[in-house]
Formats: C-alpha cells, sequence, structure tokens
C-alpha cells in the first residue's frame, strides 16, 4: 500500500498543483517515506516543490521531547535553509507571521486514533489558521493504527483543549484527512482543502486492523508510542495521565500497562472480572511487575495488569481499550476506597480542572468511578449513545 506522502513523491500529477507556490510542511519524527527517508528531505529532493517552512507539533519535527508540557523551541534548518516553527513552544496555534512563509501546508503526521492526541488538535489550529489567512491545506494521509472502532465519552461543550479539539468520542475510527473534512465541516471553515489519500488500504484486514503489518515499519510518532500494540490500547491507558497510577513510562512497554507499588494487581484483575467480563474480551491482562526508571514511581517496584493485544486471542471488534481502563479505576476505588486516585497537577496548560476530566472531556467518567452505587451498566447508559451519534455523523467523512 502507499501512504499519502509517498503517492506524493510518486505521481507527478499530484504535485503540479504545487508549481511554483511557497510550501511549508508540518511533520514529526514519524514523516518517513517508505524508503524511510523523512518527508521534509524527500519533498525537498524532488526539486520541483519549492519549501519556504516547516511546522513541528509536540515532541518536535525531528527531535523527541520525552513528555507533556515540555517544549521545542523554533529553529533553522541549516540544510534545506528553511525555518522550522514550533506548534508546542512560545504557541500552539500557528501566528500569522508563521502562515505568511507559505501558500500551501502539507500536513503528514502519524496520528494514533485518539482524541487526546495533541495532533488531532494542531490539525484544527492549522485548518483555522488556513482559513484565516487564505492559505490551502493538504494532509497527506496516513493509517489509524487503532482502525475504525469506536469508543467513549463524546467531549462535553466548554472542555475544548489541547487534548480535546471537538466533540469526538476518546476513540473516532477516522484518518486524519478524514478528520480534516470533519472539522471543515463542524466548525464552517472556508478554506482550501485537499486529501492526499491512501492506496490500498485495508483498516479492516487482519492481522493489522488498520495497520499494515509486514508492509511498513513503525517509527514512534511520539517517545511512549513504540508499537502497534500501544496504538491499541491508547484509549484507555491515556488516562492513566490523570491519575497516580504508572501507565509504564520508564519501561519499555509504555501505555500498555498500569500499576502502582501499593495497589494488589491480582485483586484488581479479579475484581475487573467480577464486575464487567464483558468489558475485558477481545485481549488478555497479565499480571506483571516493574520498576520505571523515570516519571510516576520511578525506582519503585509496581504491581500492576498488561493490557496484550498482539497475540493470536486478540479480536478487534470486542477489544474495548477506554472500558477496560475504566473498570480498572473502579475495581481500584472499590478495593481501596480512599485511594488518591485523580493526579492534582496542572495537564496540558489545563488549570483548576481535574487531569482526569479534561482527558475524558468532563467529569462523567471520574464520578462514574468515585460513585460506590453506580454499575458499569450505567457507565454504558450514557457512553453507548454517544457512541452511536458518533457513528452515524462520521459516515459521511470516511474515505476509505
Amino acid at each position: 500500500m502507499k501512504f499519502g506522502i509517498d503517492r506524493l513523491l510518486a505521481e507527478p500529477q499530484l504535485r503540479a498543483p504545487l508549481g511554483g507556490r511557497r510550501v511549508a510542511v508540518l511533520a514529526h519524527p514519524a514523516s518517513f517515506t517508505h524508503h524511510l527517508t523523512h518527508s521534509l528531505d524527500a519533498l525537498a529532493a524532488t526539486g520541483d516543490v519549492k519549501l519556504t517552512a516547516a511546522f513541528g507539533p509536540q515532541h518536535g519535527m525531528r527531535g523527541d521531547k520525552q513528555d507533556n508540557m515540555v517544549e521545542t523551541a523554533d529553529f533553522h534548518d541549516p540544510v534545506l535553509g528553511i525555518p522550522v516553527f514550533s506548534l508546542y513552544g512560545e504557541v500552539r496555534k500557528p501566528a500569522g507571521a508563521m502562515m505568511d512563509t507559505c501558500d500551501v501546508v502539507l500536513v503528514d503526521l502519524q496520528d494514533l486514533g485518539c482524541r487526546i492526541y495533541t495532533f488531532v488538535t494542531t490539525l484544527r489550529y492549522m485548518l483555522e489558521a488556513a482559513a484565516k489567512r487564505g492559505k490551502e491545506v493538504w494532509v497527506l494521509d496516513r493509517p489509524n493504527p487503532a482502525g475504525r472502532p469506536v469508543e467513549g465519552l463524546r467531549l462535553r461543550a466548554g472542555w475544548e483543549s489541547f487534548v480535546g479539539a471537538g466533540a469526538l468520542p476518546m476513540r473516532h475510527g477516522l484518518t486524519l484527512g478524514e478528520l480534516g473534512l470533519w472539522f471543515i465541516a463542524t466548525l464552517k471553515l472556508d478554506v482550501a482543502y485537499r486529501i492526499v489519500e491512501m492506496e490500498g488500504w485495508r483498516p479492516d484486514a487482519a492481522p493489522g486492523f488498520g495497520w499494515p503489518l509486514g508492509e511498513r515499519v513503525w517509527v514512534n510518532p511520539s517517545p511512549n508510542a513504540p508499537n502497534l500494540w500501544m496504538a491499541r490500547a491508547y484509549a484507555g491507558t491515556v488516562m492513566l495521565e490523570g491519575t497516580t497510577l504508572s501507565e509504564g513510562r520508564g519501561t519499555t512497554r509504555p501505555l500498555e500497562l498500569f500499576g502502582a507499588p501499593d495497589i494488589d494487581a491480582r485483586r484488581v484483575m479479579t475484581e475487573m472480572h467480577a464486575l464487567a467480563p464483558h468489558w475485558l474480551a477481545g485481549c488478555h491482562l497479565r499480571e506483571c511487575w516493574f520498576e520505571p526508571t523515570f516519571h510516576k514511581h520511578a525506582g519503585a517496584l509496581c504491581h500492576g495488569v498488561q493490557i496484550h493485544t498482539e497475540g493470536p486471542g486478540y479480536q478487534h471488534d470486542a477489544f474495548k481499550p477506554w472500558r477496560i481502563q475504566a473498570l480498572a479505576f473502579k475495581a481500584i476505588r472499590k478495593l481501596y476506597p480512599d485511594y488518591p486516585l485523580w493526579r492534582d497537577f496542572a495537564y496540558e496548560y489545563e488549570h483548576g480542572k481535574h487531569a482526569i476530566d479534561v482527558i475524558n472531556g468532563g467529569p462523567l467518567l471520574r464520578e462514574w468511578v468515585d460513585d460506590a452505587r453506580a454499575t458499569p451498566h450505567d457507565l454504558d447508559a450514557f457512553t453507548i449513545p454517544d457512541e452511536q451519534s458518533w457513528l452515524g455523523e462520521r459516515r459521511a467523512f470516511l474515505r476509505y
């Protein structure tokens, strides 16, 4: 199969509308071609694309800033001789002076298919800036490695943030190109927009179910996104960032596991099975021990649970990562009623709010966990309507 960048490079007729125009590229460390050339370098080598600027999102254009709220500075590319503007530094929205350096912005970002992944918000901000300044945006489309399934609450009005660009569910099932179409329609943006579509992407095909296993290598789109299995679990495990539990940062399997020094993970797993065994289908949970080398509980032995989606027991349509992680929180709250589960800190520049609420786009998940009377059925009761409404809404924007 071909990603959007590979088609743009291989088909001169696709590039023809760029002739004589100033082109900027929004990319990151995973913006690579089939031959593992960075997209910025590959476009420069065509000889017929006039690159005048570049943009880097969170974690940087070329580098790997490790954690949230670790900013990247603007710099000048010494090889290409163009400015590289940071959209995760002094600003997160493209400034007018930045947009004035180009006529067209090519967006080539590998997404993970989760609302909270900040490249989604950066795309929204770029589309809004382009509409305001009369610029054109092309998305060089890439696979959604989590595939088409939908799960989780939709973001509530008033809870928009850098990790919540709109009323999406946690797991949205769209590619970045398709998300661009949804943003334009939802925000009523007047912007010239084009998707350079993938060729041969089969989001429902095993064993990748979104990612072309065996055809393309995985390059981390962010430092703690090391593989497809993390991408599958991420719509649930990302919620751990709003808790005192370790999400495995500082280990070799970040965001595939969770734990802490002061919980009994075996009891937690038993309670999860007792509460909602039907939510645990499609994957295997394994008791584990780990010691983070940095981040939460660094140097402490944690008892935890790893979510396995890489084995023959994986069932793509049955796997519910958001519910699995919610269920783990519920089990911990039931076993340890006074456990300080919710982490109190500024999350992605949002102050005075629970981080877990910012992540979930509202307080409903936290309130469900903390309500001793609330059942898994109750969580389904206000989540399933969100999921069904999104499935209907997104249909108009599917391109594959």
